[in-house]
């Protein structure tokens, strides 16, 4: 692997989505043939000894490389979005960002009882968005698997608040800011 390759592909936005906030926006690395194969080859790989049943994928970017990890591991896709945004019946979660709230939904069949899902999203940050997955997931009687990221902001200690949500493994291929050894 070359030096510094795949973290020179994360590239920092400042103020976005809101005053204060440095995004890590992931695009760069998904336009690299070879760091969007790493990526999503070593989520996949990092879960492929945990028995699952479907890939839940977090709008937006969390579909993509969610997606593909699902392509890899031969499961369903199970997309999780943004309020008002699946044509079915949903259940939905209300949850705090770093910079607001939101709510995010699933169809109300997405899950059957007894079924292992892993979660995937792009970024870790404060662990809101991954815990109010997380509590879809069990809402249906569903058991999380194991939740991956393809970046962890450390300095957010996000992956505490998320292992308080969900008793399984917590994967992360690029770490930022954090002396903990996760990735």
């Amino acid at each position: 692997m070359r030096a510094g390759w795949p973290e020179s592909l994360i590239r920092d936005v400042a103020d976005f989505p809101a005053p204060g906030i440095l995004f890590k926006d992931i695009t760069p690395l998904l336009d690299d043939a070879d760091a969007f194969r790493w990526a999503a080859d070593g989520l996949a790989n990092r879960f492929s000894d945990i028995p699952a049943d479907r890939v839940v994928g977090v709008e937006a970017r969390g579909f993509i490389v969610g997606a593909a990890v699902a392509y890899r591991l031969g499961l369903g896709f199970v997309p999780v979005r943004k309020s008002g945004k699946l044509p079915y019946r949903t259940r939905s979660v209300e949850y705090q960002l770093e910079y607001g709230t939101a709510s995010l939904e699933a169809h109300v069949d997405a899950l059957a009882p007894g079924q292992r899902a892993l979660i995937v999203d792009d970024v870790l940050a404060t662990g809101g968005t991954a815990a109010a997955a997380v509590e879809l997931v069990t809402a249906a009687g569903a058991v999380v698997a194991g939740v991956g990221f393809l970046v962890e902001l450390g300095f957010l200690n996000g992956r505490e608040n998320l292992v308080a949500a969900a008793d399984s493994p917590v994967v992360s291929l690029l770490c930022f800011g954090s002396s903990d050894a996760h990735c």
